[in-house]
């Protein structure tokens, strides 16, 4: 009787670690460093993001597709989280046209009111690089894509310790990214990152 008793116990705590160990998140790898000029022409850089968690996006102003959708679901993430220590930061893809004058227009249409989300504009050569190299996330300036530019609707997440990180899929995967244009994953991204705060 006390075999089975501790059976059932052993067999209870096991699958409570497995249930535990499936609701962390998995880290990806380091988030890569970064230094461009934000919307009130300040110099912005990784390092104004530790001790953060904060959300990647790229994007151009004059997107007329993906771009008002993503911003919209980083607006959400901004909304829900208000007041909490959560940054974000959306890089241009185009910043020849993005200059911080621009991009302050831009924040003031679309109710980015967060003191800690910087649209960042700077050298092309080194946006392209810290998308496609950095962060793995595609972009490309691309005469056939729309407005000439073409690039990933996709949001990384960045945790406190300036790690990439994520929820696993359903098989167990970690998904890597979210999807700014899915609401059910905009969801997902404002669950994971009251995890990461410790906010119910």
């Amino acid at each position: 009787m006390r075999r089975k008793l501790y059976s059932f116990f052993a067999l209870c705590t096991l699958l409570f670690s497995v249930s535990c160990s499936d609701s962390k998140l998995v880290t990806i790898g380091k988030a890569p460093e970064f230094s461009f000029t934000n919307q009130n022409n300040q110099t912005i850089s990784n390092k104004d993001y530790k001790g953060k968690v904060y959300v990647v996006d790229f994007f151009f102003t004059t997107c007329p597709t993906i771009c008002p959708i993503m911003t919209s679901s980083m607006v959400k993430v901004q909304n829900a989280l208000e007041g909490k220590n959560v940054g974000f930061a959306s890089f241009s893809i185009n910043p020849e046209n993005d200059t911080p004058e621009v991009l302050k227009e831009y924040a003031k249409q679309h109710g980015i009111t967060s003191p800690n989300w910087h649209l960042l504009t700077g050298d092309e050569e080194a946006i392209y690089d810290l998308a496609n190299n950095g962060f793995n996330l595609h972009a490309q300036n691309n005469a056939k894509g729309v407005d000439g530019f073409e690039h990933s609707g996709l949001f990384a997440l960045i945790d406190q310790k300036g790690n990439i990180v994520s929820r696993k899929d359903a098989d167990g995967n970690p998904m890597i990214y979210y999807n700014g244009l899915e609401d059910k994953q905009i969801e997902m991204l404002i669950e994971d990152i009251r995890l990461l705060i410790g906010m119910p």
